[in-house]
């Protein structure tokens, strides 16, 4: 397995994870625990690779991911119950499969040969819609749009932080591992310490 390869299955495991983790927040049944996982795990690939025009899509061309998908929804089916903070966990792994979607995004979009936005976008996009998808569809507060935190920013700037590495000479596997750990940091920081970007805090007209 190459390590892009890794680095996707890995992603899709952990978000698989979080997608049960709301599954069980919403009291579904085994299968919607697997509908779920599933649109959690594959849902920011498939939008990658849809955009770059990857065919198949890296799920149908790797399918030892689903059953990735399968292991994580089945067991956190049985185990979800014993956690003492779903909430807190989901939050904690919803923050460590950024920090691997994230350079798993980039990679693809350097191996394909795009510009440097378009990695940057492509980062952001393998990160973020598995989220958000599973949320909508549990009628969460998405974890995206939540106000105060770092969450897209922290993969925009775990992004640069790859490409900054890749100017310095960083051989790609380095500058991955300087996204993830960017990626991760800024998030735990969110979480930890508030850090936040400032908000737009202009008055509405009163007329």
């Amino acid at each position: 397995m190459t390590a892009l390869g890794f680095l996707d299955i890995a992603a899709v495991f952990v978000f698989a994870l979080t997608g049960a983790l709301v599954a069980s927040r919403a009291q579904l049944d085994p299968i919607g625990f697997i509908f779920v996982s599933a649109l959690t795990a594959v849902g920011g690939g498939t939008v990658r690779d849809l955009l770059l025009d990857r065919n198949p899509l890296f799920w149908i061309e790797r399918p030892e991911v689903l059953g990735a998908v399968f292991v994580a929804a089945v067991l956190t089916f049985f185990t979800a119950h014993l956690l003492e903070s779903r909430l807190k966990t989901l939050t904690w792994l919803d923050a460590i499969a950024l920090s691997v979607a994230a350079p798993a995004g980039i990679g693809v979009a350097l191996e394909e040969g795009q510009s440097w936005p378009i990695v940057l976008i492509m980062g952001i996009a393998t990160g973020t819609f598995g989220g958000l998808m599973r949320d909508v569809v549990c009628n969460e507060v998405p974890l995206v749009l939540k106000k105060g935190e770092l969450y897209v920013s922290a993969a925009f700037f775990g992004g640069l932080a790859a490409l900054v590495a890749l100017t310095m000479d960083a051989s790609e596997p380095v500058a991955l591992l300087a996204c993830a750990v960017a990626t991760f940091a800024l998030r735990a920081g969110s979480l930890l310490f508030g850090w936040s970007l400032p908000g737009y805090r202009h008055e509405p007209p009163k007329t």
